[in-house]
């Protein structure tokens, strides 16, 4: 009986087989670094050593069917690699569920490993119910991702030969330190663990993404000397200006999983040749383990469409074409060590040995004159449409040279086209242009993100599915999307895909409404998600919609603790002016508050600009501040000109309540200045929680010379005496680990208490900076979040008016019909100015466009051209060439 209540055949123990040499010879390294994991801890080889072979005594002797939920962990590491060197065969998968479920119904295996609350190592049954071939070492899922019965079958001499190839031609060496973010269960992200392993270099083990600043944070501390991309992780590296990160370091990057574009490799190339880091472009499937060709990096630039040249140990054959229109083509055919036994697509399988010596890659390629090799086409994306053969990958490249990114599919009966275009018009006309079809047998969709596999590839089948399901829908069912809501809240149009919430100008102040709106539209409020680029936010949104109409809308819902630490302390500042209880504290929180807004928005990783961001936001309190107070100067007399000017809380002149945003535009202005040496910008960005620290213990020095008088406080309403609680904030945010947030809580116990000898308004203090720092949202009834992020935007509108408000209103109306007063007063010229804001900046956005059509028409322009060649058997080709003009103005 086996654990799923079913009866098992057993087998007969069968002895393990030698394992794969890489798995077996960790010790050989020794004490060197072997894996950091993704929380930090790092292993030398011996340490990772032992736990392999703990590992492998727990699976025993007798050759089992090991499966593994291969996330990038140390967990699942250890097991593929403890079931290497035992010799039991390994089934890697993708880690969710349906993945997980359908390959464990169908191939049954023996011993599972799988994070549920913790990862867990179990065993189904004692022994085996299958039989195995005794070189059977690996199964992986064709695609890399979609689940399919169909495994692929690795030997131990397929692994160990792919990585010794890989190890020699990228010339890993036993002091790199490789990136392993691609994931474990896709055959790339597998060829780097294990040629990195093979040479005793060091794996980072993330599951981050290039636009997580944690992602940069482990590759800079450890001093990464690789990294490894998908055509999509490039994407994402140009959106978080990769260009510009500083990563002396690096030594090379590589490039699989799906063709760049010629301009994007020779750019990648050319800035590695100025960076000091070489790119090798690869090509593989997962039927060669991983690699089969690889372009020599001083050849990227010449020669950017090629894959290159075979691995060591491997050949390319073309088979002769059957079309006489294209001479020299053919399907690629590779020979090497590393060409799979074959599939698998049941249990019995599993017994097979190799069914095949050459692997047809279903590539269409040709040699060049330098015996290079290129890949032109595929034999299985092409459509025969009213007798017309077309190829979708040369309609794809016939779209990227027209500006639009898109994928294409497609039957018999129509092509398909996904498109991140909003124009699906102009994409439909120019294919029917070019191809000569009927309009009605092109359909395009307009989708926020083209649908990838986890590997990062195009999911080809999913455009199909969208088209026959959503042809003529809206791309999303949420009220507004993503983009939208960055329009409406920011006033900006024209948003490009790799702006972020920072980019455009995002701070403190507009922060409290876009996590709402974009809570609102997704359903949750992703990490950081002030750095992720929209089309990021935007797929995001689109998996959302998803699953929609499958989730039931709860009453809670969570927000940001930030937020209600805004709204609470802006009531309590309003309720103590008017009388309303006697609860202090709230304008001192506020300052850790913007603190930690302050590093959160204005300090975001980038290489220039920080001055200017900082300068922005001071400017966004400062106007509106000065504006109003200019009208209160008028028409009170406890208002002076000092006020105006924000100086008061030196000049002293006018009245003190508003000391608090003094200090606040004081004090970014201040930083304004410390930003613009370049060389501030740089400690910061290297040491972020030193810098803050440093800057926290200046703040304390000028604390010390900060006296009270029997009129002014200047320990709690001076700059010099107060700015320490905006760095307590900033420090805060800033410590990202166990002992910084320790100490960043030592620092509070000893500074707060006793600071204003109230206990009660120094326990708010306390309190509302420790459910900062340590919960970082709250669930609250919906209706409760609205009204907190309404108050909480409005927070300066709220203390700016609010003097003007109650001192008119409290002679006639009671304490908390006041406070409603002032709180509604606020909100509604905070609405109001908003307004006023978007409209300006939308006006100013359509001029700028309107004057930059205005060039494009009477300047320079390029046009590409594509013929449609028909052959006597109706073939069509694509065959490109750009015709550039340049009108010289």
């Amino acid at each position: 009986m086996d654990d799923r209540g079913g009866t098992a055949t057993m087998r007969s123990p069968v002895r393990s087989a030698p394992g794969v040499p890489f798995a077996t010879t960790l010790r050989a390294h020794g004490d060197r670094l072997a894996v950091v994991t993704p929380h930090g801890a790092e292993l030398t080889y011996d340490q990772l050593a032992g736990r392999v072979e703990d590992a492998a005594a727990r699976l025993g002797t007798d050759r089992r069917l090991v499966m593994i939920a291969a996330a990038n962990d140390l967990e699942p590491l250890v097991t593929y690699l403890a079931a290497l060197a035992a010799g039991h065969p390994v089934l890697l998968t993708a880690p969710d569920d349906r993945h997980w479920n359908t390959l464990l119904s169908i191939y049954d295996p023996d011993v599972v490993l799988r994070r549920e609350d913790e990862w867990t190592l179990r065993e189904r049954r004692d022994g085996t119910c299958h039989d195995l071939h005794p070189d059977l070492a690996l199964l992986l899922s064709t695609s890399g991702s979609t689940g399919s019965p169909k495994l692929v079958r690795l030997s131990a001499e397929n692994l160990q030969a792919n990585a010794e190839s890989i190890a020699r031609f990228l010339d890993i060496r036993d002091s790199d330190r490789a990136s392993a973010a691609l994931p474990m269960h896709y055959c790339y992200g597998l060829s780097i663990i294990n040629s990195n392993l093979l040479r005793g270099a060091a794996l980072l083990l993330t599951e981050d993404s290039v636009v997580d600043p944690a992602f940069w944070a482990t590759f800079q501390k450890y001093r990464g000397t690789s990294l490894h991309g998908v055509p999509y992780t490039f994407d994402l590296l140009e959106r978080v200006g990769f260009d510009r990160i500083h990563l002396p370091s690096l030594r090379y990057v590589t490039q699989a999983g799906g063709a760049l574009p010629a301009h994007r490799v020779r750019h990648i190339a050319e800035l590695g040749r100025r960076r000091g880091w070489r790119l090798f472009v690869m090509y593989g499937q997962t039927e060669a383990t991983a690699r089969m060709a690889y372009l020599p990096p001083e050849l990227a630039e010449s020669h950017p469409s090629a894959i290159g040249v075979p691995i060591p140990g491997g050949s390319f054959e073309i088979l002769p074409s059957e079309d006489p229109s294209t001479p020299g083509q053919g399907e690629l055919v590779y020979r090497g060590p590393n060409v799979m036994f074959g599939y698998a697509e049941s249990p019995a399988d599993l017994a097979l040995g190799a069914t095949i010596d050459a692997l047809a890659t279903g590539d269409i390629a040709r040699r060049t004159a330098d015996g290079l090799y290129v890949v032109v086409g595929r034999t299985s994306r092409f459509v025969k449409l009213f007798g017309l053969r077309i190829d979708l990958c040369q309609v794809e490249l016939l779209l990227a040279d027209h500006g639009r990114t898109c994928a294409c599919a497609g039957t018999d009966d129509a092509l398909t086209i996904a498109t991140l275009s909003p124009d699906r018009y102009a994409i439909r006309r120019l294919v029917q242009e070019r191809l000569r079809l009927p309009a009605d047998r092109i359909r395009v969709v307009a989708v926020d993100e083209l649908p990838r596999l986890t590997n990062g590839k195009i999911d080809y089948s999913a455009i199909q599915e969208l088209a026959n399901s959503q042809d003529l829908r809206p791309a999303r069912h949420t009220d507004l999307s993503v983009r939208e809501c960055f329009a409406k809240v920011l006033g900006c149009a024209d948003i490009a895909d790799d702006a972020t919430f920072v980019d455009l100008g995002g701070d403190s102040l507009s922060y409290v409404q876009m996590s709402l709106e974009i809570e609102r539209t997704l359903g949750y409020l992703p990490d950081d998600w002030p750095t992720t680029p929209i089309g990021e936010l935007d797929r995001l949104a689109a998996q959302h919609d998803g699953r929609a109409e499958r989730t039931t809308v709860t009453r809670t819902t969570t927000v940001e603790t930030g937020i209600v630490l805004r709204a609470v302390a802006i009531i309590l500042i309003v309720s103590n002016h008017i009388g309303l209880f006697h609860i202090l504290g709230g304008a001192h929180l506020l300052l850790i508050v913007a603190g930690w807004g302050f590093a959160r928005f204005r300090l975001a990783p980038r290489d220039s600009g920080t001055s200017h961001a900082i300068l922005r936001s001071a400017a966004r309190i400062a106007i509106p501040s000065m504006l109003w107070l200019t009208w209160r100067a008028v028409e009170s007399t406890s208002v002076g000109w000092s006020n105006v000017l924000l100086i008061n809380n030196y000049v002293r002149h006018g009245a003190y309540g508003y000391w608090f945003v003094e200090v606040l535009v004081q004090t970014l202005l201040l930083f304004t200045l410390v930003f613009a040496i370049p060389a501030a910008r740089r400690w910061e960005r290297r040491h972020g929680f030193g810098f803050a620290l440093a800057t926290l213990g200046v703040a304390l020095l000028a604390h010390q010379f900060a006296h009270d008088t029997n009129t002014f406080a200047e320990r709690w309403m001076a700059t010099h005496g107060v700015v320490w609680f905006f760095v307590l904030g900033w420090l805060g945010y800033r410590a990202t680990r166990t002992r910084q947030k320790a100490l960043v809580v030592a620092i509070t116990l000893l500074m707060i208490p006793g600071y204003f000898a109230n206990p009660l308004r120094e326990t708010v203090i306390t309190v509302g900076f420790a459910a900062l720092l340590f919960l970082p949202r709250l669930a609250l009834p919906r209706f409760v979040v609205r009204m907190t992020g309404s108050i909480a935007s409005a927070s300066l509108y709220i203390y700016l008016t609010h003097y003007a408000v109650y001192s008119a209103a409290l002679p006639h109306l009671p304490a908390l019909a006041v406070l409603l007063l002032c709180l509604g007063t606020g909100m509604l010229t905070w609405s109001a100015t908003q307004t006023l804001r978007r409209a300006v900046r939308l006006l100013a956005q359509r001029v700028r466009t309107s004057s930059r059509d205005h060039d494009t028409v009477v300047g320079s322009g390029r046009e590409a051209q594509v013929q449609a060649l028909s052959g006597a058997d109706g073939t069509v080709a694509l065959a490109k060439s750009a015709v550039a003009t340049a009108d010289q103005s």
